[in-house]
């Protein structure tokens, strides 16, 4: 890592979530939620829209950040405004635990990483080491409260 974000012509595509993928999911959630982490969701037509899980074990160089574990919006809900309320109802939950920001591990799309760069995040000087490399493929980001 050079200490830049470059942008590269990909062609890349989300695929819709199996049942399997879910179940992974599940399975990659669980140990967070059980460890104190916060599961919050959205709702439109009935349907789960969106959901975040902020994560409660600390992080960074000072310990002073709080993970964002999962933040997803369903392809019909993007671009209103949903991302941005789950992820201000996460912060607020994380400055309650004392955090100073958020650590993002974010997809390497230019709306994923644009939206947490519109919202003030920078490239992680220092990546955790076991996010890395759990998600080396990942820009990893942090975006500190005010």
């Amino acid at each position: 890592m050079d200490g830049r974000i470059e942008a590269r012509d990909v062609d890349w595509h989300a695929q819709p979530w199996t049942a399997e993928d879910i179940g992974a999911m599940a399975t990659m959630l669980t140990p967070e939620l059980d460890a104190g982490g916060l599961f919050l969701g959205s709702e439109a037509d009935g349907r789960l829209a969106a959901v975040a899980v902020l994560g409660n074990r600390p992080l960074g160089p000072d310990a002073d950040l709080l993970q964002l574990v999962l933040l997803h919006v369903s392809q019909p809900h993007r671009r209103s405004g949903l991302a941005g309320r789950l992820l201000d109802a996460i912060s607020k939950h994380a400055r309650e635990r004392g955090a100073r920001g958020l650590y993002i591990s974010a997809t390497q799309s230019e709306s994923a990483v644009g939206f947490y760069l519109g919202r003030g995040a920078t490239l992680a000087a220092e990546p955790d080491p076991n996010l890395l490399a759990k998600e080396p493929e990942d820009i990893h980001l942090i975006e500190r409260f005010e």
